[in-house]
């Protein structure tokens, strides 16, 4: 685990599973139907239990589709976490696409949702980098640069993690974080 300090809200980066987190909220990487699938959204809904679908069932029927870039939230089921923010990365597509944007926004809404819920923890994983083949490294270049920006903008969180699937990933993410801090040496 690596952590720094930024203003007042703590940044942690650890490999682990995102449905085990003790924080307020966890986000999930859902897909636009918030139904469920693979990955971790799959992992997500498995171990909330069936009131996570439920939730978003009433979510669709009110709005329909969640749209990349765009976060929604629902109660944390049986997770240890009170709350999931699902939020939808986009697909890569060679990046042509907006897809970077899209990444951001779906960091910084989810940030914004969990604000605006008086959430004061938040766990992250990677967004878009396993079935819709965002390249980890500019993901994570695109999270943390997006998280840290967020949390020198905004009041209110004490604590932001981002949750690593795989040491592998989690180096990247460190490699990432210590660019960005030598580029940015206020952090």
């Amino acid at each position: 685990m690596v952590q720094s300090i930024i203003g007042k809200t703590r940044l942690q980066m650890l490999v682990g599973d995102i449905t085990n987190q003790d924080t307020e909220a966890i986000v999930n990487a859902a897909n636009p139907t918030l139904m469920g699938g693979g990955g971790v959204d799959g992992a997500i809904h498995r171990a909330g239990g069936p009131q996570i679908l439920k939730e978003c069932k009433e979510i669709r029927k009110k709005q329909g589709k969640c749209p990349p870039g765009e976060a929604v939230i629902t109660s944390g089921g049986e997770l240890i976490a009170d709350y999931v923010i699902h939020t939808v990365g986009p697909i890569w597509h060679g990046g042509n696409s907006n897809e970077e944007e899209i990444l951001a926004d779906a960091y910084r809404n989810s940030l914004t949702l969990a604000l605006k819920n008086k959430i004061k923890s938040v766990a992250f994983p990677s967004i878009s980098t396993g079935a819709y083949r965002f390249p980890i490294e500019r993901a994570a270049r695109i999270a943390l640069g997006t998280i840290r920006d967020f949390i020198r903008a905004n009041q209110g969180l004490n604590e932001v993690r981002m949750v690593l699937y795989s040491q592998q990933d989690f180096e990247i993410y460190l490699s990432a974080w210590e660019d960005i801090i030598t580029n940015n040496r206020d952090v």
